[in-house]
């Protein structure tokens, strides 16, 4: 009869054996697989595909007052062509409200001798913000007024953002007591291009920015579950956590055997993670009349020049209530209508053409026939009511270097800062404090 302890002793053969070949048979299907040896490498694994409530942390959001903002934190990177020292840091990162500044609002005074200037408008505002303000601010210190103080600029603008939506900003941080000595508001292109994509799509002209708006909206209202898709929404995060835990236990297991038998469950619990994300996907969402968000329609039918005089009026009567408001507490008001390539008597160069110029822009016919009229509207409208408002337009008609940067709006360094140069020099020539 053969003693148990020579049986354990043969089963601890067998295991050790068994271990053995195991941890072997693994090793070289881990080679076969990965080119590797297992023991000096580690095997990665790509980022899983996002639910769909991750699909949402896109860097954007809706905001319940401004339409659509940044998320708090958004990495916001500034090209090199845009930089003053190419070597400096070119990411910046979004505020508590979600706006392009250093600092977070609402801000305070330090000391009574900071000034401080709010920079309002869409893209073209945003990038100013980081590229023409300290050429601003540089000219605005070589007049006495300013010599002695230290000014603040703070941005307000973002992408898409066209009137009313600077109105409504400044009036709610006005409300939370932000206080401004002056207010830039750079605008004009995106009331008339945008304003005009809206009518297109179904919006209200006065809508926030389809192009910026309706991508979120579409994504809410994917989001607002349907039973169907609550039951999948659960298996999917249900799958993710556990392909999270699987994936910390491989990073931490160095025995081949296991690691591979690991994998192996890891792909086939990926791979229903993946099925189950098609379903949701493929299940349907609540029915636009349910949706979370409704963006206004025209309010009334509209052909373009009737279309394009309402946006004039919106524009111009937003501008006059930000001149109210900031009038009503000693501030300044400063409105400029920013320049554009579709509305410009410059001759560009070739290089500098095939860049700024194209026939298939979506916004060009738009500003063709918008900005003739927002220019009549802001010399008749806003100037007899002491609004201090200036035609752009034709600043960047004559400069030698290129001063656009793409087919839509934006603006060069050397743009940017001839913009600064003349927004400056108006500020100085209009009625304000630092002129006696």
């Amino acid at each position: 009869m053969i003693r148990s302890s020579t049986i354990a002793v043969r089963l601890l053969i067998s295991l050790v054996v068994f271990t053995l070949c195991a941890e072997l048979a693994a090793i070289a299907a881990y080679y076969v697989e990965t080119g590797a040896f297992f023991y000096t490498h580690e095997k990665t694994y790509p980022d899983l595909l996002p639910t769909p409530e991750d699909r949402l942390v896109i860097g954007e959001a809706i905001h319940p007052y401004f339409g659509v903002t940044h998320r708090p934190g958004t990495p916001f990177d500034i090209p090199a062509s845009l930089q003053a020292d190419p070597a400096a840091p070119a990411r910046q990162r979004t505020n508590n409200f979600g706006f392009v500044s250093p600092y977070d609002y609402p801000f305070s005074r330090a000391r009574d001798d900071q000034f401080l200037v709010g920079l309002f408008g869409g893209s073209v505002g945003l990038w100013f913000c980081q590229v023409g303000a300290p050429r601003l601010v540089d000219r605005l210190k070589q007049h006495p007024f300013f010599h002695t103080r230290e000014i603040v600029p703070l941005c307000f603008s973002h992408e898409g953002y066209k009137q009313p939506q600077q109105a409504l900003v400044l009036a709610y941080f006005l409300s939370r007591g932000q206080g401004l000595d002056l207010v830039v508001n750079l605008d004009g292109f995106n009331e008339v291009a945008l304003g005009a994509l809206n009518h297109e799509r179904g919006f209200d002209a006065s809508m926030p920015s389809v192009q910026h708006l309706d991508p979120l909206i579409n994504l809410v209202n994917q989001s607002a579950l349907t039973p169907q898709k609550l039951e999948s929404l659960a298996a999917i995060f249900r799958t993710r956590q556990r392909l999270v835990a699987l994936s910390e236990t491989l990073e931490r297991t160095r025995v081949a055997s296991v690691h591979v038998a690991l994998d192996w469950y890891y792909r086939r619990v990926l791979d229903r993670y993946t099925r189950e994300l098609g379903r949701f996907a493929a299940l349907p969402s609540n029915p636009p009349a349910n949706a979370l968000i409704q963006a206004t329609p025209p309010v009334a039918p509209r052909d373009r020049p009737a279309l394009f005089a309402d946006i004039a009026g919106v524009w111009s009567r937003s501008s006059l209530l930000m001149h109210e408001m900031l009038e009503a507490r000693g501030s300044v008001y400063v409105h400029v209508l920013q320049p554009n390539q579709y509305f410009s008597t410059r001759r560009f160069p070739a290089g500098e053409a095939a860049t700024a110029l194209s026939d298939a822009s979506p916004y060009k016919r738009s500003v063709e026939e918008g900005y003739p009229l927002l220019v009549a509207t802001g010399e008749s409208e806003l100037r007899p009511t002491h609004v201090r408002f200036f035609d752009a337009t034709r600043v960047l008609d004559t400069p030698a270097e290129p001063v656009y940067m793409d087919n839509c709006c934006h603006y060069t360094r050397a743009g940017n800062h001839v913009l600064a140069d003349f927004i400056a020099a108006s500020i100085l020539n209009s009625p304000g404090p630092w002129r006696p």
